[in-house]
């Protein structure tokens, strides 16, 4: 039986819309016990609130099978320094995480500055970051992704932020998020599996499917988000599989 890592936007849900065919593929898979673990780059809401957002369009998903990158990058943190001092651009997704981990979140004389999704991006805040990154702060974005897709189309996110105060202040981010490894491999110990029976599904062939091919899992691109089918040429690897949605994928 194989289990498999799903991404959530433009491969369940656009915005506040479920894709057609995403309940009846999460239903095939509790059908056949199959684990599983949406595995999403969005840092901005808890495991909790997206299981909640989930439910009011009809997806009933159970926090414990939702891992994010704010999961990632704290579990990350508590591993490279106990009761490190961080400073946060982000939302409660990744703050209460960064919280739940031990670590203290300070604007004063911090070791590192995190930059998470939010739409509450200001002058002073981004100056404050690139001012500590210079000082000497360590610079970790929780994902790379340049733009999002919502339900009026694509919108900018934490990666073209980043690109932003790399620029200002000459200090390129580490990324943990898809497609760093570091992501995967959590998200693997997380769910408690191994990665030559696990399938990465998603609609990025720049962080879902690179992801997956550089922790070697089998792929499925899907072509209901950002990636289209003729884009994929342009890339040097490919999936293992490309289909039109989730609902065309059969649980083996």
């Amino acid at each position: 039986m194989k289990n498999y890592l799903i991404d959530m936007d433009g491969v369940l849900v656009h915005g506040q819309t479920m894709i057609p065919g995403a309940g009846e593929f999460i239903d095939r898979i509790r059908a056949a016990e199959a684990e599983y673990l949406l595995l999403t780059n969005n840092p901005a809401y808890t495991a909790g609130d997206l299981a909640h957002r989930l439910e009011q369009i009809g997806l009933i998903i159970p926090p414990d099978r939702i891992f994010t990158s704010a999961m990632a990058t704290a579990h990350f943190l508590q591993a490279q320094t106990e009761k490190a001092s961080v400073f946060v651009i982000g939302e409660s997704g990744l703050t209460t995480e960064i919280h739940d981990a031990g670590l203290v979140i300070t604007d004063i004389d911090p070791q590192y500055v995190v930059l998470g999704e939010t739409s509450a991006f200001n002058y002073e805040l981004i100056t404050k970051a690139i001012r500590f990154i210079m000082a000497g702060a360590s610079f970790i974005a929780t994902n790379p992704d340049p733009t999002g897709v919502s339900e009026g189309g694509i919108v900018p996110a934490n990666g073209a932020m980043a690109a932003l105060i790399e620029r200002a202040s000459g200090v390129a981010p580490f990324y943990v998020g898809k497609p760093n490894p570091l992501m995967m491999r959590t998200a693997l110990n997380y769910l408690g599996v191994h990665s030559e029976n696990t399938v990465m599904i998603g609609d990025r062939m720049d962080t879902d499917i690179l992801a997956g091919v550089e922790s070697g899992l089998e792929t499925i691109l899907v072509l209901t988000g950002v990636t289209q089918r003729e884009a994929v040429q342009k890339f040097p690897y490919r999936p293992t599989h490309i289909l039109e949605s989730v609902a065309d994928i059969v649980i083996s």
